[in-house]
């Protein structure tokens, strides 16, 4: 496949500016969604880019732990898949932010209601999301450079959103749940949950059947509307928190 779309190519740096938006312009607009959604009790800017930056520094710990999986793979056929898809991706990726959040989300002074670990949790994985723009963008050489910005843009991106709002949710239940057990278990499905979502992510993109594309757009169509709804009852708790505290100063 070519390299080159109407005459963009990336390798000399043409069109500085164009690359600039496909890279960062999805990334941008997701950024200013979730911050819109945090209207009652909306995090301090400066410690929403932290979790940002964050997400950037990960991303490199992944890629070379990635590559060391790759190259360890014994594994043929399906059981490949399963391993690329799960261990190499899921494992790999999910872990690394979830390590990261938890350490550094409960030691976060404003970290005061449950929205909030799903705001750090996007906030993280956007970072992150940007490293792979950058990656995808400049070095895929089957699709052209807008086709690779659109898909992962559309689909890529949202579905790293979709498994920080899991991420993000299981961290506060477990942040603000008293009872040890049901902590214990909290933190637990705070890996494991995103782990199996990015996991069957990737598997479904890996098979190269026909009929995959009718289970993979089930697939996000279920995603989006568990983890919105997620989203939802924790926009629901800060809103309620809110006016509450506005009748006590009354």
């Amino acid at each position: 496949m070519k390299r080159y779309l109407i005459g963009i190519n990336l390798k000399k740096g043409n069109n500085f500016m164009l690359t600039f938006l496909l890279i960062f312009l999805p990334v941008i607009c997701f950024i200013l969604w979730i911050y819109y959604k945090d209207k009652y009790n909306k995090e301090n800017i400066h410690v929403l880019l932290k979790y940002f930056i964050l997400g950037i520094i990960i991303s490199f710990f992944a890629i070379v732990i990635e590559k060391l999986l790759i190259g360890e793979n014994i594994f043929r056929g399906e059981t490949k898949l399963i391993y690329t898809a799960f261990i190499v991706a899921g494992c790999t990726e999910e872990i690394l932010k979830g390590v990261v959040l938890t350490f550094f989300a409960n030691r976060e002074k404003s970290y005061d209601e449950k929205l909030d670990g799903i705001i750090y949790s996007i906030f993280l994985s956007l970072g992150f999301a940007t490293i792979e723009n950058i990656i995808y963008v400049n070095y895929e050489k089957i699709f052209s450079v807008f086709e690779i910005a659109f898909v992962r843009a559309c689909i890529s991106i949202p579905a790293h959103i979709m498994f920080a709002i899991t991420m993000g949710y299981y961290l506060s239940k477990y942040k603000f749940e008293k009872n040890k057990v049901e902590r214990r278990q909290n933190l637990f499905l705070t890996f494991l949950i995103p782990i199996l979502l990015h996991g069957i992510f990737d598997f479904i993109l890996m098979i190269e059947y026909r009929w995959t594309i009718m289970v993979f757009i089930l697939y996000i169509i279920v995603l989006a509307k568990v983890n919105l709804n997620k989203l939802n009852k924790y926009m629901l708790y800060s809103k309620k928190r809110f006016f509450d505290r506005l009748k006590h100063r009354k």
